[in-house]
């Protein structure tokens, strides 16, 4: 079944959507625009339907910041609103919504759009969300002479299931590291092993990990 998320501030809209849509779609709703992103990154829908004004957010800067974000630019993005005109409507174009409908809905119109969008085969999407995130981390490992070393390293690129950075000390294709998130307080994060070494310079090899175990202190789960 199709996954569909609705972010709406309007309680009764949202039960009207589950009532006329749930035999349809697997729905996930929120009336709180600041926990809509985090809800469409753990769900990947197949489509969002968006509310243009809430408190604290509008519909135009999340559907904005939705389209402009590699992981879920490609999610169809219906505007669902009680603002008619012609302004609005191009206005959400431009910013990457995919149609626009207003109150009360026409929910045949509605369905039929997002069948239109959405193929019946998802593209395949990768298995853990990378986002750019620059990091402090200490790496506890043995180097390919089997000398343990530590060292402080800097990513910018984190997944639930690992990371890359470059690092000073050589290491190995399969080694296993510790990691530890570097900071007042540090904290262990788990290990990870090496799955691949890419371009070097002079000083410096870049690899990516992958965890093998880590815990809940990690950035992302």
């Amino acid at each position: 079944m199709k996954k569909v998320v609705v972010i709406d501030d309007d309680p009764k809209l949202r039960s009207l959507m589950r009532v006329r849509l749930q035999s349809t779609y697997e729905l996930f709703d929120t009336g709180d625009p600041a926990e809509a992103f985090g809800l469409v990154l753990a769900n990947k829908p197949d489509a969002i339907l968006l509310d243009l004004f809430m408190p604290g957010h509008t519909g135009f800067e999340l559907c904005l910041s939705l389209h402009s974000f590699s992981f879920t630019s490609k999610i169809p993005i219906f505007i669902v609103t009680g603002e008619g005109g012609n302004r609005f409507r191009e206005h959400c174009k431009t910013l990457g919504a995919s149609g626009y409908f207003e109150k009360p809905i026409d929910f045949p119109a509605l369905i039929k759009a997002i069948e239109s969008a959405v193929p019946n085969h998802s593209p395949e999407r990768r298995a853990h969300l990378r986002i750019v995130m620059k990091v402090a981390l200490r790496l506890a490992a043995r180097t390919e002479n089997h000398i343990f070393k530590s060292e402080i390293v800097t990513t910018e690129n984190v997944s639930a299931g690992g990371f890359l950075c470059a690092c000073t000390t050589p290491l190995l294709k399969d080694a296993v590291v510790e990691v530890y998130l570097s900071g007042q307080e540090e904290r262990y994060a788990g290990k990870a092993r090496v799955t691949r070494k890419e371009a070097s310079s002079a000083l410096r090899q870049n690899y990516g990990f992958q965890f093998i175990e880590k815990t809940e202190d990690w950035l992302l789960q």
